[in-house]
């Protein structure tokens, strides 16, 4: 499905602008001397916090959407988004989050990469989904994976050919069509506290796809909110903001914590792996279950294997035998004594 009627129609909107540096510092100052005083500051982010990533955006000069109504095809080196990193920009969030400052984080992005730089679960909006992520249709489980969850058809179904462990429903990419409703949790979460937010940031968005514009919209709109927009173009709410930073997000959120006095957390690849086992008295046999679960959620299944082997070793013998080989999950193994 091709969205390239959404992008922009002039050379004008499609233009970038990059400020002086000491324009930029000013601003920044000013923006930090926001976040100090607010009572529920809020990040918004778009496609622009992750290229440098090697992930490109969408309406910028090269995007995706531009390249396409252009009939262009990109020459640029992309990176593949399970193996994109997250940025400066996602890592400078979760130091704000950690620090209590950023209250709570709403993104149109589903490259997965602000969960995967440590977001937690109840901190963040991801209104278009998480190409990373399935759902269960039927009871609404979750399933993190280090794999893009992709539909094994085209059109509007989402199914990938896998099911749930716990009801044997359909697993379904849990991402957004146009057209499609948002996840109710996940809007009913950003409309909540873009209510309550008096300083919001946006990040690298062009803010004109609806209903995610309106949570910035609606704090430029109050009377005592305070809007500031970190995009490289004009976008449609620029005139509601207190000003507009036109750099990239890197730079613009590296002199933000600088001001703020807090470091910028290194990334580091976080997997979680329980091992659980039980042993029958009366059959004399052990089953043992090897699991994923998110670094951040005891709920939440996450892939880490491709598979299991699981290796039994009698001490009364001399060697092992061969390796027996699990390829599906639920990893589960059966052995007697």
């Amino acid at each position: 499905l091709t969205m390239a009627w959404t992008a922009h129609k002039t050379k004008e909107a499609v233009e970038e602008h990059f400020e002086a540096e000491a324009e930029v510092d000013a601003k920044v100052a000013r923006l930090a001397e926001l976040v100090r005083n607010a009572g529920h500051f809020c990040c918004f982010t778009g496609a622009g916090v992750s290229t440098s990533a090697g992930i490109p955006d969408f309406r910028g000069p090269e995007g995706v959407w531009t390249l396409k109504a252009q009939g262009r095809v990109s020459t640029a080196p992309s990176t593949r988004v399970e193996e994109a990193w997250p940025t400066l920009t996602h890592m400078s969030l979760v130091g704000l989050q950690n620090a209590g400052v950023m209250k709570y984080l709403i993104t149109q992005n589903c490259d997965g990469l602000h969960r995967k730089s440590g977001i937690l679960q109840d901190r963040i909006s991801e209104l278009h989904g998480n190409c990373s992520v399935e759902e269960c249709e039927s009871c609404g489980m979750q399933y993190m994976r280090d794999f893009p969850c992709y539909r094994i058809g085209r059109g509007h179904d989402h199914f990938t050919g896998r099911y749930c462990n716990l009801c044997n429903g359909r697993l379904l990419e849990w991402t957004i069509d146009f057209g499609q409703s948002l996840p109710e949790l996940q809007l009913k979460r950003a409309y909540h506290n873009s209510k309550k937010s008096d300083v919001m940031l946006a990040l690298g968005s062009s803010l004109t796809v609806s209903p995610a514009c309106d949570m910035p919209r609606n704090v430029g709109r109050k009377q005592d909110g305070h809007l500031v927009i970190c995009n490289l173009q004009n976008t449609p709410l620029d005139e509601l903001s207190d000003f507009v930073i036109h750099a990239r997000t890197d730079q613009v959120m590296g002199k933000l914590m600088a001001q703020l006095g807090l470091p910028i957390p290194s990334w580091r690849l976080r997997r979680r792996v329980v091992f659980t086992s039980t042993f029958d008295e009366k059959t004399r046999t052990c089953e043992f279950h090897v699991a994923g679960l998110d670094a951040d959620n005891d709920k939440i299944p996450a892939s880490v294997f491709s598979r299991v082997e699981v290796l039994c070793i009698n001490p009364d013998l001399r060697g092992v035998g061969e390796p027996t080989q699990l390829a599906e999950e639920p990893y589960i193994f059966k052995g007697g004594l």
